[in-house]
């Protein structure tokens, strides 16, 4: 007995034909990408410079060390007796000793002021904020927006830094106006607890010294 041949496998369906893409889409898919692109082109160059600009600023930081108080000038047994003539004082500015019986009002003063009215003040409790002639205005702005109520600022030839915060007995040199140590200066000494009066103030003083003219803070 013969076998059956075997059935014939069946015929699978013809697959459909992929359709063309229409020709508006093969037109438009170079433009999409082109902006694609140039989107991320914009991001880059927007984004690059931030990072780039922060990642300068951390390393700034930390190869400036630690910001603290550490390099505070102390100085010690000063006199505080009234003199009405000048005074030739060992610091720049001075941080204390024999001073004129008058002292200046609160404020910022756009020209240099006398040194003997200005330690009065210190003897009241009061900072002194002074700063190279020539400063940038911004950063005079900074620093007249950072100075207390009870304190006076005026521009000073000679500092041996662009910025120095003065107390009584206290003073730090700074490297700018965006210093972050002045922040710190001023609230561990800007309370008077340094001067011989630290519960007086400077306001009530006189408004002009050396032809500088006093702005209310």
């Amino acid at each position: 007995m013969s076998e059956a041949p075997p059935p014939e496998p069946p015929e699978l369906p013809d697959q459909p034909e992929q359709p063309e893409r229409p020709e508006g889409q093969r037109r438009r898919a170079p433009v999409v990408l082109a902006l694609l692109t140039s989107v991320l082109v914009l991001t880059l160059a927007v984004s690059v410079p931030i990072v780039v600009q922060q990642v300068r600023a951390e390393r700034d930081r930390r190869a400036a060390g630690p910001v603290n108080l550490d390099e505070v000038q102390v100085f010690e047994d000063l006199r505080n007796d009234h003199t009405e003539g000048d005074v030739d004082y060992p610091t720049t500015p001075p941080v204390g000793g024999p001073h004129d019986p008058v002292w200046l009002d609160c404020g910022v003063y756009d020209e240099p002021i006398r040194d003997e009215n200005a330690v009065h003040d210190l003897e009241h409790g009061a900072v002194w904020i002074t700063y190279e002639p020539g400063l940038d205005a911004g950063d005079v702005g900074t620093l007249a927006e950072a100075l207390p109520d009870n304190g006076i600022m005026s521009p000073y030839d000679g500092l041996p830094a662009p910025v120095v915060v003065t107390v009584w007995g206290r003073q730090l040199a700074l490297s700018g106006a965006d210093d972050p140590r002045l922040a710190l200066f001023l609230a561990g000494f800007s309370d008077g607890h340094t001067s011989p009066e630290p519960f007086a103030s400077c306001a009530g003083g006189a408004t002009e010294s050396d032809g500088g003219t006093s702005t209310a803070v």
